[in-house]
């Protein structure tokens, strides 16, 4: 089962990581993120929130480890920490809580079956 939610896990990066990457407006569309004229704030969602758990998930499928796939765990808890920060500093609304909740389930799981 370990093995399965492992898979998952990264397979669920890949896939939401390739779309930043891949689809950077409609990502940033999706996050209500602005682009104000300067192809920067398209790079750094391809880069941030794309290629990097593209790489994420494909390194942690590669190496096999549950450390690895550990790594996606804290990946995804550093986004649920930073996403916290923001609904306690910038404002509650739908979306961000709904991003934490799963930013923080896909990172607790990642890190319980893996470091338990």
């Amino acid at each position: 089962m370990v093995d399965l939610l492992n898979i998952v896990i990264a397979l669920l990066s890949i896939g939401f990581g390739a779309i930043g990457w891949l689809a950077p407006r409609y990502t940033m569309e999706k996050l209500d993120t602005q682009d104000k004229g300067s192809t920067m704030g398209v790079s750094e969602v391809r880069a941030a929130s794309g290629a990097l758990f593209v790489g994420l998930g494909l390194g942690a499928l590669l190496i096999g480890d549950p450390i690895a796939y550990a790594m996606i765990g804290f990946a995804w808890g550093g986004g649920a920490v930073g996403r916290a920060t923001s609904l306690l500093l910038d404002g509650v609304t739908r979306s961000k809580v709904i991003f934490f909740a799963v930013e923080a389930v896909v990172g607790i799981v990642g890190i319980w079956i893996n470091l338990a």
